[in-house]
């Protein structure tokens, strides 16, 4: 469950099946406004003012329209994201990042993780 924050204004509460336990996330690729899709930093988001940034997770799903998918959560307060390889500082005053409670994307080559391009199978 994730309450509104200030990382990401719609809280709620959700349940997934999962199929395979959760591995640390780097990176993903998003669609949203791009065909092609578009690299994106990926961390998680906690409540502390002191330290707000802590990992983010994948984990493979049952997606009952698709199969599969890979859901990616983080902190108490979701997940933020910037594009890759943005040197700004995680904060969700800036305007290239945005927050989430949770994503998903539908296929494993849209996810790095360790430096490499493809984590779960």
């Amino acid at each position: 469950m994730i309450d509104e924050n200030e990382n990401c204004a719609e809280g709620g509460s959700w349940r997934f099946n999962a199929l395979e336990p959760p591995r640390p996330v780097a990176s993903v690729r998003l669609y949203d406004g791009a065909p092609a899709g578009e690299w994106f930093d990926v961390v998680g988001w906690t409540g502390r003012l002191d330290r707000p940034v802590c990992g983010a997770t994948v984990q493979k799903i049952d997606d009952s329209g698709a199969g599969v998918a890979y859901l990616i959560t983080g902190g108490e307060c979701g997940v933020r994201v910037k594009p890759a390889g943005d040197p700004a500082a995680w904060n969700v005053r800036n305007g290239r990042q945005r927050g989430a409670p949770y994503l998903i994307v539908p296929s494993v080559n849209d996810i790095k993780a360790g430096g490499m391009e493809r984590s779960p199978a």
